[in-house]
Formats: C-alpha cells, sequence, structure tokens
C-alpha cells in the first residue's frame, strides 16, 4: 500500500508543479502566495510530503484553482465523471502531438476549468 501512496503523492506534486509552471510561477513566488515555506513546497512536489487539506486549499487559491481539483488530485475527494468528461480526457490522452508533461498539464487545466463551473469532474 506505501507503494500506492507514493504514486499518489508524486502525480498530486506533479499536478502543483505544472500548474505552477503553466502560471510562470518560481517555486519561491507560489511558496509566498501560499503562505508556505520554500522547502515545503518542493517537497510536495516532489512527492516527499503529503500536504494537508489546509493547505492544499492554500495552494489551489495561490494557483487560481479551486480547492476541489486539488482535494480531487490528492484522492481526498472522490468525483464521478459525465460521458462528455472522459471524451475529452480520452481525447486528450491520446493526441499524441502532445507530450505527456504536456497531457498532464491539459487534463489539470480541463479538469480546473470544469470543476469552478460547477461541473463535477
Amino acid at each position: 500500500m506505501a507503494a500506492a501512496d507514493d504514486d499518489a503523492r508524486r502525480m498530486l506534486g506533479g499536478f502543483i508543479r505544472a500548474q505552477r509552471q503553466m502560471a510562470n510561477l518560481s517555486l519561491r513566488q507560489l511558496s509566498v502566495l501560499a503562505k508556505v515555506s520554500n522547502p515545503y513546497l518542493s517537497q510536495v512536489e516532489r512527492g516527499l510530503h503529503e500536504p494537508s487539506v489546509r493547505v492544499l486549499k492554500s495552494i489551489g487559491e495561490a494557483l487560481n484553482l479551486s480547492a476541489e481539483t486539488l482535494l480531487e488530485q490528492a484522492g481526498l475527494i472522490s468525483h464521478t465523471e459525465s460521458p462528455d468528461d472522459q471524451a475529452t480526457e480520452s481525447a486528450i490522452r491520446a493526441d499524441n502531438r502532445l507530450t505527456e508533461a504536456q497531457r498532464h498539464a491539459l487534463l489539470g487545466v480541463y479538469r480546473s476549468y470544469v470543476g469552478d463551473a460547477g461541473t463535477e469532474v
């Protein structure tokens, strides 16, 4: 079970890193905006530390993401996908023109937008 927890932390950290990079923020800038220490945020992004709900909400606010988006990424709340969500995400995953990092970032952006629109993702 520990391996699954490690994978989940790494995926969450990768998602946060991708969102930070898309926002053109340095690690230090995000740490200031989110009111968390630079080393702590670095550990979160590398999947070495599992952030609390409070920290996730703070990071979400700093990145203009809904709290639900980060809580879902952390596996703290579940979601149900509509057929449209599944089709859109499948199309993103299947697009060979995108790198893996681009796919991950695009999925994160998509989920943050549909989550902010009031639709469960």
